[in-house]
C-alpha cells in the first residue's frame, strides 16, 4: 500500500469537490494536501434533479457523469500543483462518484461518474464504483468509512464514536476491542442547505446562525422523527433519495402554518437528535463523539449536539490530526490504496455483508 494517492469526494450535500492526497507507509498515513473545487451551478443542478424521477434520465445522467469526471479532473490537477506533485508518482485516485440513488434493498446503488474519462485526463489509475461489490454480498454498501475511521482515529483499548455530518450523516462505532460498526443516522445537513436555498437564497445556513435564531416546532420534529427509518436497526443506510423537501413537504402539511426560520430550527434538532438517539441507542457508554464533514463547521448544530449528549465530549476530527472537510476523502484515498493491495476495505459488521471484500473497479492509467 505504499505511496502517494487521491482520494475524491463529492458528497451529497452537493457542496462541492474534496481532493486530499494521502502518503501512506510504514510510519502509517499522513496529509500531503487538500483542495475544495467548486461544481458549477448547472452540474450541481442537475445532479440535484436526478436523485428523483425525470425525463430522459439516462441521457442526463451520462453528461452529468462527463461534467462530474472534468471537475474531478480539475480538483486533481490543482491539488497536484499546489502540492508541486507530479501525476507519475500517484499510484491512484479514489473516486467515489456522486450518489443519485441509494436502493440496497432491491441490491443496486448508483453512483455517477466517468472512471475511464478521469484516468485519461489525469494519467493516473483511477479505482472507482466502491459500494457495488459490497452490495452484491448482502450489505447495504454503505457506509463504507468505519474501517477507515479505525484505522486514523482508533487507539487500543479506547472506545470512541465518530460522526460525519455530510448530506447525510453517518456514525461509526468503534470499541475497545477493534471491532467497528456504522450506519447512517439520518439527514445531516442536506435537508438544512435544501431549505435555507429556498427561503433565502443562499448555499447554506452559514454556521447555522438561522437555525440558531429560531425555536423548533415540537409537533413537526415529532412528526418527522415518526418516519420508520430512525427506529430500523442496523445495518441500515440511506439517501436523499429519502430524505428531501417533498418528505419535509407531506409532514409540513399536517402542520399549522410556521415561520420558514423556525422550520430551520427543527430541521437543525432533527439532524442532531437523529444522531444522539442513535448513539444513545447503539453506543451508551460512548464518551468521546468526533464530528466530520460540512457539519463539524456549523456552530448550531454542534452546540445541540452538545446539549442532547451531556456526558459525551463533542469535537471537531482536527483534534486527532484529520481536518473535518478532509476526512471522507482520506477514506476513499485509503480504499483506493487497500484495492490495489488486494486487501478487504468494507466493514461487514457495518454494512450487512455475508464477509470482507476487495471494493472497486481499476481503470489503469
Amino acid at each position: 500500500m505504499h505511496g502517494l494517492y487521491v482520494g475524491l469526494m463529492s458528497g451529497t450535500s452537493l457542496d462541492g469537490v474534496d481532493a486530499v492526497l494521502l502518503g501512506i507507509d510504514d510510519g502509517g498515513m499522513a496529509l500531503r494536501g487538500h483542495v475544495q473545487w467548486p461544481l458549477p451551478a448547472t452540474l450541481r443542478d442537475a445532479l440535484d434533479a436526478l436523485n428523483r424521477s425525470g425525463d430522459d434520465e439516462l441521457h442526463r445522467a451520462q453528461l452529468a457523469a462527463l461534467g462530474l469526471a472534468d471537475c474531478y479532473a480539475d480538483a486533481v490537477a490543482a491539488l497536484l500543483a499546489t502540492t508541486a506533485v507530479r501525476a507519475g508518482a500517484v499510484r491512484a485516485i479514489g473516486a467515489h462518484g456522486q450518489t443519485v440513488r441509494h436502493r440496497p434493498e432491491l441490491g443496486y446503488t448508483v453512483q455517477l461518474n466517468a472512471p475511464a474519462r478521469l484516468a485519461e485526463r489525469c494519467g493516473i489509475t483511477v479505482v472507482a464504483d466502491f459500494r457495488s461489490r459490497d452490495i452484491a454480498a448482502g450489505g447495504q454498501g454503505a457506509p463504507l468509512v468505519p474501517a477507515f475511521h479505525r484505522a486514523w482515529f482508533g487507539r487500543p483499548g479506547e472506545a470512541l464514536a465518530v460522526l460525519n455530518l455530510g448530506g447525510i450523516a453517518n456514525l461509526s462505532l468503534l470499541d475497545a476491542a477493534g471491532g467497528e460498526v456504522g450506519f447512517d443516522c439520518g439527514p445531516g445537513n442536506t435537508l438544512l442547505d435544501a431549505w435555507v436555498q429556498r427561503h433565502l437564497g443562499r448555499a447554506y445556513d452559514a454556521a447555522g446562525a438561522w437555525a440558531a435564531g429560531g425555536e423548533p416546532l415540537p409537533a413537526l420534529l415529532a412528526s418527522l422523527l415518526a418516519d420508520p427509518y430512525f427506529a430500523a436497526a442496523p445495518p441500515k443506510s440511506t439517501g436523499r433519495d429519502r430524505f428531501h423537501l417533498d418528505w419535509l413537504q407531506r409532514a409540513l402539511d399536517s402542520q399549522p402554518a410556521a415561520s420558514p426560520q423556525r422550520v430551520q430550527a427543527t430541521l437543525a434538532e432533527l439532524s442532531a437528535r437523529a444522531a444522539a438517539d442513535a448513539l444513545r441507542a447503539h453506543a451508551p457508554d460512548t464518551v468521546e463523539l468526533l464530528v466530520c464533514g460540512g457539519g463539524a463547521c456549523n456552530d448550531d448544530l454542534m452546540a445541540r449536539l452538545r446539549r442532547l449528549l451531556p456526558g459525551v465530549a463533542v469535537h471537531d476530527s482536527a483534534t486527532r490530526g484529520l481536518p473535518a472537510q478532509q476526512v471522507e476523502g482520506a477514506a476513499f484515498a485509503w480504499l483506493a490504496a487497500r484495492t490495489l493491495a488486494g486487501l478487504p476495505g468494507n466493514a461487514p459488521a457495518a454494512t450487512g455483508a455475508r464477509g470482507p471484500r476487495v471494493l472497486g473497479a481499476i481503470h489503469p492509467a
